[in-house]
């Protein structure tokens, strides 16, 4: 069994204050669309956010970050400290393409692990990854010293990397780790 954590906590300043979890794609809510694909992987979901109130309609656990304005690494904090389950897969609330495929490929090697993340031209896919619980004090440690890179947990402990040929099997077209930052990112990602 594994937790499924939504990031929904970003102030989402590069797209003019919008949440990006509440934007259409294919006449669906990003949030929902997420949600579809978690609800056939897991039966723990977790909406880590800062703005609970905008998620109190959704059949999910609602977390807060404990540590404030520490990006991302507050979000996944806050959702493994409150998961009941030893792993636990993390996505991001504006990635459109998220694959139950994929994620199940990921989930089906991690007991191995302590994290799991895809790795592309970009680097790390660290907000598309499973991590352990036994992360908990390291990035807590982090957090205390401001070292805010979820990147940095990768080389800390047992990971796999899932790279190049692995991914293509499940994502040809190259746009499952695409997400929404900017308002111009919804045409260059949106694409028949």
């Amino acid at each position: 069994m594994m937790t499924g954590i939504i990031l929904a906590g970003g102030r989402a300043g590069r797209m003019g204050g919008i949440n990006k979890a509440f934007i259409e794609v294919g006449g669906e809510r990003l949030i929902d669309r997420t949600l579809r694909v978690y609800r056939t992987l897991f039966e723990e979901i977790i909406i880590s956010t800062n703005s609970p109130l905008e998620y109190l309609e959704f059949d999910a656990r609602i977390v807060t970050d404990i540590h404030r304005g520490k990006g991302p690494l507050g979000g996944i904090h806050a959702g493994l400290l409150h998961a009941t389950c030893e792993h636990a897969f993390v996505s991001a609330c504006d990635m459109p393409y998220l694959s139950e495929r994929f994620i199940g490929h990921m989930i089906a090697q991690a007991d191995r692990y302590d994290l799991v993340v895809p790795v592309t031209t970009s680097g790390f896919e660290s907000l598309h990854a499973i991590y352990s619980r036994k992360c908990l004090p390291v990035i807590e440690s982090q957090i205390e010293r401001d070292e805010l890179k979820v990147s940095h947990l990768f080389k800390k402990f047992k990971t796999l990397e899932i790279h190049g040929d692995e991914i293509r099997r499940f994502d040809p077209e190259g746009r499952l780790f695409a997400n929404l930052n900017r308002p111009d990112d919804l045409n260059r990602i949106i694409r028949p």
